[in-house]
């Protein structure tokens, strides 16, 4: 089995808990492949949570969700140490981080320093305990909720949180046809208990090494890096893409060559997932002079701007 078939493999699985969302979970699976981490950003009930479980189950990865409120503490996340009356020593007791896939739901109604203890796993694979790092297993994967129209209770993300995720996407409604197939499989049953696991962790790695050895020509990686700069020129964006969105744009756009069965990158891979990578990274100016988060329209117009090359 090729590295196309696994991945298709591992979609087909998904399918069974999540109907008519192909694209979607594709998106996900790409950023997983590029050792990055997910941002769902919808409203309730579209099937977040059941995005994450499906594909932990078809991976055979140990998933854990918190679900995120204004009182759970970093400890929560990171573990804490005890005292151990019979060893007469400190122990380390794990927190949720400590597993592979990690669903941070409404990570927006957690306060800022809840959130800013996920940064350290996201970015250095480590949380730190009373000056003790202690590693997260491998791999560790993120997907992150929020709700963008409910703001009460809630605490916007840092810059610096929203650029360690390397996708920003959104679910949204099914279709008629497809919620009605929705209906009737969960006549009696719960779909997730349909998802069989077709992958391991080892199989997971080999997919991300070998995403990883995809080939970028140097056109290619001269049409990515004029549409980065093309965000930090725009006089309509106060803050462009990060070194770090570059990186993440090049890894993404390698691993979707590798899961379309291409050992290169074409500039239509680089234009495919840019809107995905980039916008939620950008900080535009609005009509009436203020400050708005959304970048997807500025992303959109740069992408259209931006002539890809011409390969021989």
């Amino acid at each position: 089995m090729n590295e196309q078939e696994l991945i298709n493999l591992i979609i087909s699985q998904v399918e069974k808990a999540v109907v008519g969302k192909e694209r979607v979970l594709r998106r996900v699976l790409l950023a997983f492949l590029a050792r990055g981490h997910v941002l769902l950003e919808d409203i309730p009930g579209v099937g977040k949570t059941t995005v994450a479980l499906a594909f932990s189950r078809a991976m055979g990865l140990d998933c854990r969700r918190v679900q995120f409120t204004p009182d759970v503490m970093p400890s929560d996340l990171t573990g804490f140490s005890v005292f151990n009356r019979e060893h007469q020593k400190m122990e380390y007791q794990p927190g949720a981080l400590l597993c592979n896939l990690f669903l941070a739901d409404e990570l927006n109604r957690a306060s800022s320093r809840t959130q800013s203890a996920l940064l350290e796993a996201m970015e250095e694979g480590q949380v730190t305990v009373d000056g003790v790092s202690h590693p997260v297993p491998s791999p560790f994967l993120v997907i992150a909720t929020q709700n963008p129209t409910g703001a009460a209770g809630t605490q916007l993300l840092p810059d610096s949180q929203l650029d360690r995720f390397s996708m920003r996407l959104s679910i949204g409604y099914p279709s008629r046809s497809d919620e009605a197939v929705m209906i009737r499989a969960r006549q009696g049953r719960n779909p997730l208990n349909q998802v069989e696991q077709v992958a391991d962790r080892a199989m997971f790695e080999y997919l991300r090494r070998s995403a990883e050895q995809v080939y970028i020509s140097d056109q290619v990686l001269d049409y990515l890096l004029r549409l980065i700069e093309a965000t930090r020129e725009d006089p309509d964006i106060l803050q462009g893409a990060s070194p770090r969105a570059a990186l993440a744009l090049t890894s993404v756009s390698r691993a979707l060559a590798m899961a379309s069965g291409r050992d290169y990158v074409i500039p239509e891979d680089v234009g495919d997932v840019f809107c995905d990578v980039i916008a939620h990274r950008l900080i535009c100016v609005s009509q009436t002079g203020g400050i708005r988060r959304s970048g997807t329209e500025a992303a959109m117009r740069i992408l259209r701007s931006v002539k890809p090359p011409r390969l021989r």
